[in-house]
């Protein structure tokens, strides 16, 4: 019989040969074959923490926003990845692509491709929709998930838009109404009442960071049009009756959702989703709107840092 001190001896090098696992990624980019073309993605980092996976907002805008996360990569593989018809993947003029079943079919192939067996998976706005979804087709070896932002129900983000909108100067807001009512969404007019909504309640730094003026610079228009509308706060695309509060008690895994103070998805309609999920957790940023890593890059990188510490110290 092996005496109680040596046993005590093996269990300690076999955790320490545990947290010293190597993930088997490597730095590197390339393209994964998906429905309806390729998706670019980019390896940041080599760590030994289990694979963080982002999956970006939009839908179409690519991920350079997200680029803050890359300071996690110091511990573990940071996985980033332009969906289909953003930034640097394949843009397919093929309109029947933009469906949520096919972008949940894309998440699926791109973790068996990069052999991503334990991950953890952080989506943004329409990412953490997506993330949701994904979710709800019972995906093994994904060990939390992060949502932040998320428009899990489009009628509420809708009237919160609403109630946003009033905070506008009433100049600006006469824009937006008459314009909407011609259905100049293209005109000049309306796009600058447009860009005053985002910096409000999307990105509030000024001027705006390379990385988001990169994202909109390679925003895959067409995706976004099809699938939400022609502005944040009007949706008539086939997201537009998006709803999966019924479905959030099924998520049976640590989640975080995070807020911004001046956010699109209200800190309200946030605190609202994590009361339909068993054991989330939420944190709010005071001094930003949607693009909280883009605000407070520092508090939100640490924030995640702290709950990925903590599931997998569990």
């Amino acid at each position: 019989m092996i005496p109680r001190s040596l046993r005590l001896v093996v269990l300690a090098v076999l955790v320490l040969l545990g947290s010293c696992r190597s993930t088997g990624l490597e730095p590197r980019e390339g393209f994964v074959d998906v429905p309806g073309g390729r998706v670019w993605y980019r390896i940041v980092g080599g760590g030994t923490g289990i694979p963080l996976l982002l999956l970006h907002g939009g839908p179409g805008a690519p991920s350079y926003y997200l680029n803050p996360l890359a300071a996690l990569a110091d511990e573990r593989p940071v996985i980033f990845y332009d969906q289909l018809g953003a930034g640097r993947s394949d843009k397919p003029t093929d309109g029947t692509l933009w469906r949520v079943e096919r972008f949940v079919e894309e998440l699926r192939r791109l973790r068996t491709e990069l052999r991503l067996d334990e991950v953890h998976i952080l989506g943004h706005s329409w990412g953490a929709m997506l993330a949701v979804d994904y979710m709800l087709t019972k995906p093994a070896g994904v060990r939390s998930l992060i949502l932040a932002s998320p428009g899990l129900s489009i009628r509420r983000f809708l009237d919160d838009a609403q109630v946003l909108k009033k905070m506008l100067p009433e100049s600006v807001q006469t824009v937006i109404a008459e314009q909407e009512n011609a259905g100049t969404f293209d005109s000049p007019e309306y796009q600058s009442a447009v860009t005053e909504y985002y910096r409000r309640f999307l990105c509030r730094r000024d001027p705006w960071p390379d990385d988001v003026n990169q994202t909109f610079a390679e925003f895959g228009e067409s995706v976004y049009r099809s699938m939400w509308g022609p502005s944040e706060f009007t949706a008539t695309g086939t997201l537009r009756n998006y709803d999966r509060t019924a479905q959030l008690k099924e998520l049976r895994l640590p989640v975080l959702l995070t807020s911004g103070k001046f956010d699109e998805v209200t800190p309200a309609t946030a605190e609202y989703y994590q009361s339909l999920i068993p054991g989330a957790k939420l944190r709010i940023f005071e001094n930003s709107a949607h693009l909280t890593m883009q605000d407070e890059p520092e508090a939100y990188v640490q924030a995640v840092r702290d709950f990925l510490h903590d599931v997998e110290s569990r």
